[in-house]
Order: C-alpha cells, then sequence, then structure tokens
C-alpha cells in the first residue's frame, strides 16, 4: 500500500474513534428552597 493510503487509513480510524468516543455526563443538583412561611392547618368551623 502507498504511503497515501496508508495515511488516510490511520486518520479515518482517528476520527472514527473520536467520534464514537464518550462525552462525560453533566451532574446537575436541584437545591429545594426553605420555605418562607407554614401553611395554616384546617382545625374545624367552631375551634
Amino acid at each position: 500500500m502507498s504511503k497515501c493510503i496508508k495515511s488516510m487509513l490511520a486518520l479515518g480510524l482517528v476520527a472514527g474513534l473520536a467520534a464514537c468516543a464518550k462525552a462525560p455526563e453533566e451532574e446537575y443538583v436541584v437545591v429545594e428552597p426553605e420555605p418562607i412561611s407554614v401553611e395554616p392547618t384546617y382545625t374545624g368551623k367552631y375551634k
């Protein structure tokens, strides 16, 4: 094989491996804020 064919084959192999590489996954952290006030509770009609 000629050098041109070998270099093109090597370049294609490297490009294929780079395309199939797994990308790092981003982690998401959800921070829930504390409630500002407490909701009133139902105590009945006459209590």
